[in-house]
């Protein structure tokens, strides 16, 4: 078989090209890369087709000029000299919909990584048989299941695998299934809620991996249980989570033995006991925060060379920062916030670390003294000492921290003058917060500070009379607080136009004045704090389009009813405002789409009038309503029913009348104060108001209300069991700033009205006085053991006082007066030892009061108006009393003369004894001569024998001392 060269290599490459079209790709000489497999991009185009791929992520798949060649895909990557896909990476891309099982047949795939996408359903087991997978990251597709994981084991070369928050919590074998992984050196399943180590199945007869390096598990439900699991890598962790899971008891000596381990986090759990001494001295970060340790910090950790980041804020450590700490020379974060600290802190407490140290984080703890000088700190960006009780004056030396960013020197005992000396270094500081120090904050605008802070807070510092003008020359500012800071002065035209790029200022407790200007509508505020200062003429529609506003305690006047801010101004909506003890007046508005976010509505103090429209059940998610002290007329509107977030309804001291609605107790089941007093409500009082189970103050008093008191009222199970309900909640700022807001509502108490707030949940009081409310006291009242305060007076009540009154302990104070209650004090009410106030006045009581310090120690006028009462505190007495006391009277008497003859009977015998004794002797020697000599001569015998006695004895003792 002949032939030329020419026609032999002719005939070769046609035999390649059929090759080429064989395998249905294109090969290139020398380095030119190969196109994919065409089983393997089938099996692309079939995961594509279950997916939902809304922004275009996989448009290249199938289209244009590289339809044919999927290694010219996006997200798609191929071995340039086989053309097996072996990575593929579709992170970030917004898929939704299903993983398909024909990922498979990518039999030589390396890397797959589908994170960060919304991908759902269960997790196809199949991808279990793509044996050459080295990295798995499905991390991020919330929606995703997966409730069993051993066809993990089958994947013997991955080293890498993250499944974090992906739903693992049916997967109760993922122990076994992680020691079966030989390879794996990085393993995250993180937020997985994964369930705890089920301790009765055995595990130790599986071979483990020994190269496993990275472990992270937080935020998960497992339980310490997990710690013998965690003993098969001990040699070989490096990187250890386990913080936000269920972990508890004492902290174990084994992780004294993970000498490999460089960072643990067991933050977030609920471990108890002391700080272990022993860690592993290559420990670069350790976080125990936010557990239940107590105890000192150990000295050991000073010797530990390499620590850079520690972490134990949130517990109730104790004692002082230790002096071994001093040697720590690498040092950069150290918070050891939140906790009960004490001691000094001296110049040289953190010296080796003067020059690493970034983050120091003493605050809430009970740290005393001078301020420390920390200017050899040259790294320090930020600085925390808040809530504390350093004292003395702030150090000019803090001038010096170049690199600070963050300083928080909030609630301590600082005194003295803060100057431009002080702040003049600080370029890059962007967070100051003085506030609630005795400071005087005295800068110029001739000495401004180099920095452009976005955060100043100077609250309850001097900066008045005048305003500081300084601030103008802040830029960038974001967050303003100089409120109760002693400014009694004009707000400046130069104000709103500096505070236009706010999105938080507080100038509150002040004694400003003037006007607030027509502010344009495309101003940024979140919120505004303005309230308690001297503020007067009409508020600007513009400040309504703020997340949070309060102006109350000023004196605005004007109308607001077509004030509601625009619906399109903002991706937020109105959720706090408050205008109370102002003088506005004029129908409420009615707001639907902008106010529709309201949490807190207070308008109370003012002069409003007309109803209450409708547009007020719009505002869904309400928790607190203050319309209290206005002129608001006509029924609540039915639409109310509708706010079932709502906790607190305060309309008292208006003009409000029809029946009280029953779906107040239907509807509103959250409701824990319910004030409707000074109203013109009639009709009865709904059956459906004991539906409120977490009730704690119902006033309906002051209105006429007729009919009886429901005998349902110990449904009432708030005020029947221990505890209080906090009336709070936190706003936040678009993640800037959280705002706390207490609750308040005035209580009828103990004859006044006082204001409560933060103490408002514990407010325990049922007042239905002055209405006109018949029948008995129903003893059902007395199962509210809890209950602090009780009213009932100024109505016509008849029957008795309930016999078991006295089961209600915790009772302060009780109001039954100016009723027609008949019958005796029951005796139980003497057993009340809270009780400070009673009135029982004007009914038609009788009987005696019953004894005990208790009811004695009331003054009489709690029970005039009685006439059938007696005994103290009365000065009318019992007839009992009386007849007891004649009988005493007489029994005495009898006793008095009884007592005079026996006095009679001895003092005769004493005279008769003494007669007869003196002359039965006397008498006898008189008239017996014989006797008489007898007598005598014996008592002469006696006389001689003393006297021979006495010489002779006187004699022996004179030559005993002469010799």
């Amino acid at each position: 078989m002949g032939g030329s060269p020419f026609q032999y290599y002719f005939g070769f490459f046609l035999l390649l090209l059929g090759f080429k079209a064989g395998l249905g790709s294109s090969l290139r000489v020398g380095d030119a890369k190969v196109g994919c497999i065409e089983r393997e991009r089938q099996a692309l185009l079939h995961f594509k087709q279950g997916v939902v791929d809304d922004y275009g992520m996989l448009s290249s798949w199938g289209n244009g000029e590289d339809k044919r060649d999927c290694c010219k895909w996006r997200g798609v990557e191929c071995n340039n000299q086989t053309g097996h896909v072996i990575m593929l990476d579709l992170s970030g891309g917004y898929l939704g919909g299903k993983i398909g099982p024909s990922l498979a047949k990518l039999q030589h795939l390396k890397h797959l990584n589908l994170s960060w996408n919304d991908f759902e359903g269960i997790l196809p087991t199949q991808l279990g048989n793509l044996s050459n997978l080295q990295s798995l990251d499905l991390r991020y597709n919330r929606d995703m299941t997966c409730g069993n994981l051993d066809w993990l084991s089958h994947l013997h070369l991955l080293t890498h695998l993250d499944l974090s928050f992906v739903n693992l919590s049916k997967a109760i074998h993922w122990p076994q299934a992680v020691k079966k992984m030989p390879a794996l050196t990085e393993l995250y399943l993180s937020n997985t809620q994964l369930p705890p180590i089920d301790p009765t199945i055995s595990i130790s007869h599986i071979n483990s991996s020994t190269s496993l390096a990275v472990l992270e598990l937080f935020e998960n439900d497992l339980t310490s249980s997990i710690y013998p699991w965690l003993l098969n890598f001990s040699s070989c962790l490096v990187h250890l989570d386990l913080s936000n899971n269920h972990l508890n008891g004492s902290i174990p000596d084994a992780f004294g033995n993970m000498t490999t381990l460089a960072y643990l986090d067991l933050s977030f759990n609920q471990l108890e006991g002391e700080i272990p001494k022993s860690f592993s001295i290559n420990l670069v970060t350790l976080d125990l925060s936010w557990n239940h340790l107590h105890g000192s910090i150990p000295d050991a950790f000073g010797n530990m060379a390499t620590l850079a980041y520690l972490h134990f804020s949130g517990n109730q450590l104790e004692g002082e920062i230790p002096k071994s700490l001093r040697g720590l020379c690498d040092l950069q974060i150290l918070s050891l916030s939140q906790n009960n600290l004490t001691g000094l802190l001296e110049k040289d407490f953190l010296a080796c670390s003067n020059n690493t140290l970034e983050v120091l984080d003493l605050s809430h703890n009970q740290f005393k003294g001078s301020f420390p000088d920390l200017s050899g700190f040259s790294q320090l960006r930020e600085l925390h000492l808040e809530f504390n009780q350093l004292n003395g004056t702030l150090p000019e030396s803090i001038g010096q921290l170049a690199q600070l960013q963050v300083l928080s020197l909030r609630s301590n005992s600082l005194r003295g003058t803060v100057s431009a000396n002080h702040l003049f270094g600080l370029s890059k500081l962007w967070d100051l917060d003085l506030s609630f120090n005795s400071l005087t904050v005295n800068i110029s605008l001739e000495q401004v500070p180099q920095f452009q802070a976005i955060e100043i807070k100077l609250a309850s510092c001097k900066l008045g009379p005048h305003f500081p003008n300084w601030l103008r020359t802040q830029k960038h500012l974001s967050m303003l607080d100089i409120s109760a800071s002693g400014i009694a002065n004009v707000l400046p035209n130069w104000f709103w136009k500096f505070t236009s790029h706010l999105s938080w200022f507080n100038i509150s407790n002040n004694h400003i004045s003037g006007t607030l200007p027509n502010l344009t509508s495309h101003l940024s505020y979140l919120g505004m704090d303005i309230s308690s200062n001297c503020l007067e003429g009409s508020i600007p529609q513009s400040l309504f389009n703020a997340q949070w506003l309060d102006l109350s305690k000023n004196m605005f006047s004007g109308s607001i009813s077509l004030s509601c801010g625009t619906t399109n101004q903002s991706s937020w909506g109105l959720s706090h405002l408050d205008l109370s003890n102002n003088r506005l007046s004029g129908e409420l508005p009615k707001c639907r789409e902008q106010w529709k976010d309201l949490i807190v509505l207070n308008l109370a103090n003012n002069n409003f009038s007309g109803k209450i429209k409708n547009s007020i059940g719009l505002s869904y998610h309400m928790q607190t309503l203050h319309l209290r002290n206005n002129s608001l007329t006509g029924a609540l509107p039915w639409s109310l029913k509708n706010c079932r977030d709502l906790r607190l309804l305060d309309l008292g001291k208006n003009k409000l009348s029809g029946k009280i609605p029953g779906w107040i107790g239907g509807s509103l089941s959250n409701l824990i104060v319910v004030n409707l007093r000074s109203n013109e409500f009639n009709g009865s009082i709904p059956l459906n108001l004991c539906q409120l189970k977490k009730i704690h103050m119902l006033d309906l008093s002051s209105n006429n209300l007729s009919g009886t008191i429901p005998k349902c009222l110990n449904n009432l199970s708030g005020m029947a069991q221990n505890g209080s309900l906090v009336i709070t909640y936190e706003e936040d700022l678009l993640f800037l700033m959280s705002l706390s807001y207490y609750d308040n509502t005035l209580v009828q108490w103990k004859g006044k009205e006082l204001e409560y707030n933060k103490t408002l949940g514990l407010v325990k009081s049922i007042d239905f006085s002055n209405n006109k409310l018949i029948g008995e006291i129903p003893t059902e009242v007395t199962d509210l053991v809890e209950l602090v305060s009780l009213n009932l007076s100024r109505n016509y009540l008849i029957g008795p006082i309930p016999l078991m009154i006295g089961q209600l302990k915790s009772l302060d104070s009780l109001d039954l007066s100016r009723n027609r209650l008949h019958g005796g004090i029951p005796i139980s009410l003497s057993q009340i030892a809270r009780l400070s106030v009673l009135d029982l006045s004007d009914n038609i009581l009788s009987g005696k009061i019953p004894s005990g310090t208790q009811l004695q120690s009331f003054n009489a006028s709690t029970y005039d108006g009685n006439p059938g009462l007696c005994g103290p505190p009365l000065l009318k007495k019992c007839q009992e009393d009386e007849n007891r006391e004649v009988s005493f009277t007489g029994l005495s008497n009898e006793e008095d003369i009884q007592d005079d003859a026996n006095n009679i009977w001895f003092y005769g015998n004493i005279v008769l004894g003494f007669i007869i004794g003196f002359w039965g002797v006397c008498g006898t020697l008189l008239l017996n001569s014989s006797w008489r000599y007898a007598y005598f001569q014996f008592l002469s015998k006696i006389k001689d024998w003393l006297y021979v006695t006495t010489t002779v004895n006187m004699n022996k003792v004179r030559r005993s001392l002469h010799n």
